[in-house]
C-alpha cells in the first residue's frame, strides 16, 4: 500500500510520516520540503505541493492508495481571503478531486473540533450533531467535511473525516491547558493511532466521521463511534498528565 501525506512537514505530518514509515511506502508532500530532506535518502519520495493548484495534486495522487490530507492552514485566526480560501477551501477541494481522478482508494481529512466549538463547553459533541463552528478556520472545516461525504456519495470516493482535538498541546513554559483545551486534547501516540486505524479499517461506510481526542477523564468530543467504526482506543489524559486528581484529597 502506498500513502501520500500532505501538509507533511507540519506538526502532525512529520510526526505521522516517522510513525508510518516503516509500515508503508509515502509520498510526503508540502511547500516546505527542508524538513523532509532525511527522506530523500529513503525509498519514500517527497514533493513539493501547493495544494492550491490543481496539477500539482494531479501529480501526488497518482499511484496512490490512500491519502492523508493534513495540508492547510491550520490557525483558527486565519482570514478568509488572506489565506482560507486558497489553502483551506480551494486546496482541499483539489485534493479530493484529484483522489479521485487518480484512483485512489480512501482519502483521510483531516477535520477539526472547531467544526463544532460553537456549542456550550459543557456540551459533549456526537458525531452525527450538526456542525456549529465559532470562526472561519471551522467554517472552512465544515467545507472539508460536506465536501467529503459529496465526494462518497456522489462520486464513490471513500471518505473518512477526522475531528482533531488540541494536538500535542502541553508545551513547555506556557501557560497550563484550560479545561477546555483538556477535555478536547489528543496526544501524537493516540492521533497516529487513530489514523493508522483509518487506513487500515474495513467495511466502513462510505463516508465516517471520527473524533480525534484522547481518552481525557472528562470528553469535548464523544469516542463511541471511533471506536466502533476502527477500533480506536486511545491512552493518553490530559487531566492526569496535568497532575489534576479525581477526588479533592484535602482534609
Amino acid at each position: 500500500m502506498k500513502i501520500a501525506i500532505t501538509g507533511a512537514s507540519g506538526r502532525i505530518g512529520s510526526t505521522l510520516a516517522e510513525f508510518l514509515k516503516d509500515r508503508y511506502s509515502l509520498r510526503l508532500a508540502d511547500l516546505d520540503l527542508s524538513k523532509l530532506e532525511p527522506y530523500q535518502a529513503s525509498k519514500h519520495e517527497i514533493q513539493e505541493l501547493n495544494v492550491a493548484d490543481l496539477d500539482a495534486c494531479q501529480i501526488v495522487c497518482k499511484g496512490i492508495d490512500v491519502v492523508i490530507h493534513l495540508g492547510g492552514d491550520p490557525s483558527p485566526d486565519a482570514g478568509f481571503y488572506e489565506s482560507l480560501l486558497e489553502n483551506n477551501i480551494k486546496g482541499t477541494f483539489n485534493m479530493f478531486r484529484a483522489a479521485k481522478d487518480q484512483g485512489v482508494q480512501r482519502i483521510i481529512f483531516a477535520s477539526s473540533a472547531q467544526t463544532i466549538e460553537g456549542y456550550p463547553l459543557d456540551a459533549q459533541i456526537y458525531s452525527d450533531m450538526p456542525m456549529r463552528p465559532r470562526n472561519l478556520y471551522g467554517v472552512s472545516k465544515c467545507f472539508g467535511e460536506s465536501l467529503a461525504s459529496y465526494f462518497a456519495y456522489s462520486e464513490g470516493l471513500q471518505s473518512i473525516a477526522v475531528r482533531i482535538g488540541s494536538y500535542d498541546s502541553f508545551q513547555p513554559d506556557e501557560e497550563p491547558l484550560t479545561a477546555r483545551d483538556m477535555s478536547a486534547y489528543i496526544s501524537p501516540q493516540d492521533l497516529c493511532d487513530l489514523l493508522l486505524k483509518a487506513i487500515q479499517a474495513e467495511e466502513l461506510p462510505p463516508f465516517t466521521i471520527l473524533h480525534g481526542i484522547s481518552d481525557n477523564r472528562f470528553k469535548r468530543l464523544n469516542l463511541d463511534e471511533s471506536k466502533k467504526r476502527v477500533g480506536y482506543a486511545p491512552k493518553s489524559d490530559a487531566f492526569q498528565l496535568s497532575q489534576i486528581p479525581l477526588h479533592d484529597e484535602r482534609r
